[in-house]
């Protein structure tokens, strides 16, 4: 969703906050500005509806002076793209700039009621109101962290909120209410930052070799005032908050794009050392058993567990799918996979026997933080597999599994899927060693199989090059079919998302079975389909859905296991995956999938990392 960033210190801030803004480029965004209070008390403000870098002219050296300042990027939500909709939005005396993240569900009321008092608005967006609500309450005698906090009071939804003053004290204010987004501010020799997302924070700290840094995040009902002087956190109600910092790693901080023409490129390409981190601390090759030392569940707990809920969203839900299947076959327990989006909608039986395990590469995701706190009112378990340390869900959650992947940068999700896979199938194996549904040969060979999965990832990107040749044969098509069955349905989804989310190409996945129940009748020449069909204890179905297709004049290009002549010569294109066993095929089949989306929206010209109307981390329902 939106960047936010906001600075105060003793140097120049538009640079400083250039820079953050440009860290969380990744998030996905339609339009940038930067307000800076210059040294007259006057807020100079650049806006453009193009990339950050838009808002730096010629000369690198004209632009607003002044030491404190806020950024945003914007995600539109209310009104479209446009210089009057994107933020920094100010008050009518121009007293008070303001950025902000989510949406402001009473926006309406709130407009209404200050257009009647004699407020005049410049744009479209519910975000304009918060100036207004602040420069009502200066006029009432407050002071701006009082302001700020009487206007907040005013708002219903999920914010994340920054404001600067126009007062000679130079007064920064921040605020988190719900989940709209994260808050974190981190102090430096003097200076202070502000922003949405860790990276934004990297200005600060670029220039110090420390292995690690301290930040403070901001929660639920919390705000922070920041001036030159110090820096008070606060609730509310008024009440000085003690915020401990937290220490957070480097590499959560920075991100590098290396020789990788892409981050989406890099991130496919660092998949089999994420599988393998992912085993860390967890998998015991030498003694064939898992141990999750994170787990706050006991063994006795476990047992008596008689239904299992996994939870997702996009790319996270069909991670969530394939779960399923594993808790049921290898962990013994009646299990489903449900929209979070829609969790709480749905009148699911959740009780204390019941665990819910949500799956979310931000932790900052609106609707899977609401199905949670769903989860945790019926008194359920509940488990987050996530790859944000200290995000909103792994605060919430009894439980972490960190996926461990290190920062994606890249919008659409690549190594976070296949990490969430490993560490959803770990936890599946775990539940299935508690519980007794796997005895010591059957984990042996699941662990067993695990260890083989680093190389076998590798040695299917060495040579990208063939899904590159794949990707130009299909990429003239304008509608696929993704077709998969078993625990390959979910991948034929995931498949079809890539192709729809970085190519803006119509794909839809599917089962096969479910292909002559109604999608066959697509089928013509103008369609292409990718089918899933390794050799596997479903390969016989795949190819009679194959042939199928085939037989009505589809194109059909496929994904085959290494040395499958046969069917390789019946298919219009084939590319191969080295052999791989039946439990390790949803992680092997995903980066062929992920190379052809990534490769076909290469060839249209489009914006890989960045790819049109999407966020990083979805932070509005």
């Amino acid at each position: 969703m939106c960047g936010i960033v906001g600075y105060l210190g003793d140097q120049e801030a538009w640079p400083i906050i250039l820079n953050g803004l440009s860290q969380l480029e990744y998030r996905g965004y339609d339009s940038a500005g930067i307000a800076v209070l210059d040294s007259y008390g006057r807020f100079s403000i650049k806006k453009t509806t193009g990339r950050v870098q838009s808002l730096v002219s010629d000369d690198l050296t004209v632009h607003p002076h002044g030491t404190i300042a806020l950024g945003h990027t914007r995600w539109a939500t209310h009104g479209p793209p446009s210089y009057d909709n994107a933020h920094p939005h100010v008050d009518c005396s121009q007293r008070v700039a303001v950025v902000h993240n989510g949406i402001i569900e009473n926006f309406l009321d709130l407009k209404n009621r200050l257009e009647s008092e004699g407020h005049i608005f410049s744009s479209e967006t519910d975000s304009e109101v918060i100036p207004h609500l602040i420069e009502v309450e200066l006029s009432k005698g407050n002071d701006f962290t009082q302001a700020f906090r009487y206007m907040a009071k005013q708002l219903k939804g999920s914010q994340a909120i920054v404001a600067l003053s126009q007062s000679p004290e130079q007064v920064l204010c921040g605020l988190r209410l719900g989940y709209a987004g994260g808050l974190v501010i981190a102090k430096h020799k003097g200076e202070t930052i502000l922003g949405s997302a860790l990276p934004a924070m990297l200005p600060l700290f670029d220039k110090d070799l420390s292995p690690s840094h301290e930040v403070v995040f901001l929660e639920s009902e919390e705000m922070v005032t920041v001036t030159r002087f110090n820096t008070t956190y606060h609730n509310l109600d008024g009440h000085i908050l003690g915020k401990e910092p937290v220490s957070v790693a480097v590499s959560d901080l920075s991100s590098d794009k290396g020789n990788y023409s892409h981050f989406m490129l890099k991130e496919i390409m660092e998949q089999p050392d994420v599988v393998g981190a992912s085993f860390k601390e967890r998998v015991d090759f030498y003694n064939k058993t898992i141990t999750l030392p994170d787990l706050q569940i006991s063994d006795a707990d476990i047992v008596g567990l008689n239904r299992v809920i996994l939870v997702g969203c996009g790319t996270s839900l069909h991670a969530a799918q394939i779960g399923r299947s594993w808790i049921e076959e290898f962990g013994g327990i009646p299990a489903s996979a449900e929209s979070a989006s829609e969790f709480r909608y749905n009148h699911l039986t959740v009780d204390s026997k019941t665990l819910v395990i949500t799956i979310g590469q931000s932790g900052e995701t609106a609707d899977t933080i609401a199905a949670m706190e769903y989860a945790l009112l019926k008194g359920a378990r509940l488990i987050t597999i996530c790859n944000s340390e200290g995000s909103q869900a792994t605060r919430i959650a009894e439980s972490t599994l960190n996926m461990q992947a290190g920062l994606e940068v890249g919008v659409a999700s690549t190594k976070t899927f296949l990490a969430s896979l490993c560490t959803v199938q770990i936890l599946a194996i775990y539940l299935g060693q508690i519980r007794g549904a796997l005895d010591a040969v059957q984990t042996g060979v699941l662990i067993d199989n695990l260890s083989t999965l680093p190389r076998i990832l590798g040695d299917l990107l060495k040579d990208s090059g063939k899904y590159k040749d794949l990707a130009k044969i299909i990429g003239g098509y304008d509608d696929f079919l993704f077709l998969g069955r078993g625990t390959h349905v979910p991948i034929a989804y995931e498949g079809a998302l890539k192709l729809k989310e970085i190519s803006y190409i119509h794909a839809e996945g599917y089962a096969a079975g479910e292909m002559k129940h109604g999608p066959i009748a697509l089928i013509d020449s103008n369609m292409a389909t990718l089918a899933l069909a390794p050799k596997n204890q479903l390969y016989d179905k795949m190819l009679g859905n194959i042939l199928e297709v085939k037989a009505r004049d589809g194109m059909v290009a496929a994904i085959l296991t290494e040395g499958d002549v046969e069917l390789g010569s019946r298919v219009d294109v084939a590319a191969y995956i080295p052999p791989a066993p039946e439990s390790l095929l949803p992680m092997v089949l995903t980066i062929p999938l992920q190379l052809v989306a990534y490769y076909v929206a290469l060839a249209k010209g489009c914006d890989v990392d960045k790819p049109r109307n999407l966020a990083k981390s979805v932070t509005v329902e």
